[in-house]
């Protein structure tokens, strides 16, 4: 899934994206953590990993390993 981060709060690295449909959908920590970034933009794309219950468990740059 690919969306565009909407809010990020570096002291918590957790934050908002919206989806490509307009979905608001939060991330955490963990999910951050796990991308192995340092930062995050406001409006930079991102690409997503979500588990079965739709949280999120990591959010990428795209074309970015």
């Amino acid at each position: 899934m690919q969306g565009t981060i909407a809010t990020f709060d570096s002291g918590s690295r957790s934050g908002t994206l919206l989806l490509d449909d307009g979905t608001e959908l939060a991330f955490d920590a963990p999910a951050f953590d796990a991308s192995g970034l340092r930062k995050l933009r406001l409006g930079q794309r991102v690409d997503i990993d979500a588990g079965q219950d739709g949280r999120v468990r990591q959010v990428r740059i795209p074309g970015v390993d």
